[in-house]
């Protein structure tokens, strides 16, 4: 504070401006702020004094504008809050890498260890049949199966290494069998079949079961199958397996495909599997042109050996197209190719991109997420979800479930050993199909995906007047052996050609629908509109609410002061119109204030 100078008002000087200047009560302060504020409708307040109609008016309408303000506000910040995003689309015309293309021959084999056990496993089946349709529902089976016995025998895979092993300690358990249900008000005729499941300790049991008796015995086959091929050791070689079994001719963009672009393993249902440039780093496989000539063109072998006629109901080859480096799950994608067919499948690659953060979870490469992932390619969400399902299968079951890889130190499950394990497979994976497994909580989708989106067509192939040269072609060349008559020809080659239909990829990107910048562009107009005025509008309000502050705790110093001195008016700040600017502090010791001598004197605060 700056002390008043000598001379005063009458000492003939000018006033010298205070460093700091405050009003002398708040009616000036405020008259001071209507006058000379940028916003609009205030200077009426003072204006309209002497008119108490037009003064009310305006003050009602400041405020509305003020409300309609605020609530506009609270509006935007609740939409902010909500972290919404827009999608938008770009087009990519730059060459790129073919996709990685997996083909499986849907011909399971029967290992020899385990062979006699699914041949028992086939004699419940036809038992299951008969017992729930009669005996001439299963009499067919069972003529196929004694005329397939002796090639399937030919066709089993032999484990010399184990030929010591004994498998006699497990027996297939027959306290899973196949039932016929009746809804008592709907008749005999709607049915359901299904078979019973109990756990540890027989109090607790339900019944899985199916409208379709077909489906309920190929789903009691695969449960009895996977406790069959439990026994099997964890270091079980696999049987030795040829390209040419399954694929007869492979050309890519004209050139004939070399043994590196491809690799070999094998599904416990989907047989015999290949996959094509699995990890997508060759030049070999750099498309540069679309349309099926630049494409991958394949020649397969689509025998039905018949090994295990109940796992595998489908003739014919499994294809699936998906990322490089990416697990191909065929149990929830890829497509059919039918016997005796040419089938042209076009591709167009579309890139999702997600923003993560606030505005939706998602992982970069799978780093940031809590479940260990069991597969050696890179992230995906059924590869979280197989993982964090198995996971959960181990710590709860005791037991791992067998189309999954194990954890360290686990086990597969079978009767055997765990009697009740289907019991808590099936009632741990209706909470996994019902969303109430917290895998979903824990298992993002990834930040930046590749979709492909597929169209197909097909035609008959071989056609009826050149079957006969294919067949002597393939049979000269890739050692085609077939002894199918030339009617039936077509049930044991497919053809299969998959192309980019177009090089450009389409790109959809998550944006913000209201970002930072968005948000306060929007204020700013909503600002303009209720009150035509800017951010130093802002300023000069938040101006008025410190001086009104300030001005505040100086009147309660001034009061305090005076109720401690005992003997009259002690020192005090003296608040007064300065000459000329109306906002000059003015402090003399000994004095109250100017103008107004001897303490008490108030400071027009019940002017407003």
């Amino acid at each position: 504070m700056e002390p008043e100078l000598p001379g005063g008002e009458g000492g003939g000087e000018a006033a010298e401006e205070g460093l700091i200047e405050f009003y002398g009560s708040f009616k000036e302060m405020f008259e001071f702020f209507c006058k000379n504020s940028t916003i609009h409708g205030t200077v009426r307040l003072v204006c309209s004094g002497r008119n108490r109609m037009k003064t009310a008016f305006w003050t009602l309408l400041l405020l509305a504008s003020l409300a309609m303000l605020y609530w506009q506000f609270a509006l935007m910040f609740s939409q902010f809050w909500a972290y919404p995003v827009v999608l938008t689309m770009s087009m990519d015309s730059e060459p790129k890498m073919f996709p990685a293309v997996t083909i499986c021959n849907l011909d399971p084999s029967r290992f020899e260890l385990v062979s006699e056990q699914l041949e028992q496993l086939e004699l419940m089946a036809e038992e299951s049949l008969t017992f729930l349709y009669g005996p001439k529902a299963s009499a067919r089976l069972a003529r196929l199966r004694d005329r397939n016995r002796d090639r399937d025998r030919d066709g089993a895979i032999r484990v010399q290494a184990w030929a010591n092993l004994s498998s006699a300690g497990f027996r297939l358990s027959h306290n899973f069998s196949l039932v016929r249900m009746w809804d008592p008000g709907a008749g005999r005729k709607h049915s359901r079949v299904g078979f019973r499941l109990c756990n540890s300790t027989g109090g607790n049991c339900f019944y899985t079961s199916h409208p379709s008796g077909m489906d309920a015995l190929l789903e009691w086959f695969h449960f009895h199958y996977m406790n069959v091929m439990a026994q099997l050791p964890p270091g079980l070689p696999r049987h030795p397996q040829h390209f040419q079994d399954l694929v007869y001719s492979c050309q890519y963009d004209g050139e004939p495909c070399r043994p590196s672009d491809h690799v070999h393993f094998h599904h416990p249902v989907f047989g015999s599997c290949y996959t094509f440039n699995s990890k997508g780093t060759d030049p070999f496989w750099a498309a540069t042109k679309p349309g099926i000539p630049y494409g991958l063109s394949l020649i397969l072998r689509a025998e039905q050996k018949e090994h295990l006629p109940l796992l595998s109901t489908v003739a014919g080859v499994k294809v699936m197209i998906h990322s490089h480096n990416q697990t191909p799950f065929l149990e929830h994608e890829g497509f059919h190719i039918r016997p005796g067919i040419a089938t042209t499948i076009g591709i167009r690659q579309d890139q999702v991109n997600r923003l993560g953060g606030n505005y939706g979870r998602c992982t970069t490469d799978g780093a940031d997420v809590a479940v260990e992932l069991l597969y050696n390619n890179s992230y995906t969400l059924q590869a979280c979800l197989h993982s964090c399902f198995q996971r959960a299968m181990v710590q709860r079951c005791g037991c791992g479930y067998f189309y999954y890889p194990l954890p360290a130190g686990a086990r597969y499950c079978d009767y055997s050993r765990q009697p009740a394990w289907g019991h808590c497979f099936y009632q741990l994976y209706s909470r996994l199909r019902n969303h109430r497994l917290d895998c979903f909580q824990h298992c993002p989708k990834p930040c930046r995906e590749s979709l492909y989106k597929v169209s197909a067509g097909t035609a008959k192939w071989p056609s009826a007047k050149s079957q006969d040269w294919v067949r002597q072609a393939l049979r000269h060349q890739n050692g085609y052996n077939s002894s199918s008559s030339s009617s039936s020809s077509r049930r044991d080659i497919a053809k299969v050609t998959i192309f980019y239909r177009q090089l450009s990829s389409q790109a959809v990107h998550e944006a913000p629908l209201l970002s930072e910048n968005l948000l306060l562009s929007s204020m700013g107009s909503q600002w303009s509109l209720w009150f035509g005025s800017s951010v130093l509008s802002v300023v000069e309000m938040l101006e008025l609410l410190l001086d009104t502050l300030v001005l505040s705790l100086l009147f309660c110093l001034q009061r305090l002061r005076a109720r401690s001195s005992p003997g009259g008016p002690g020192p005090a700040p003296e608040l007064s119109p300065a000459r000329g600017n109306p906002r000059e502090l003015r402090e003399e010791p000994g004095k109250g204030p100017e103008g107004a001598p001897g303490l008490g004197q108030e400071l027009e605060l019940g002017q407003l």
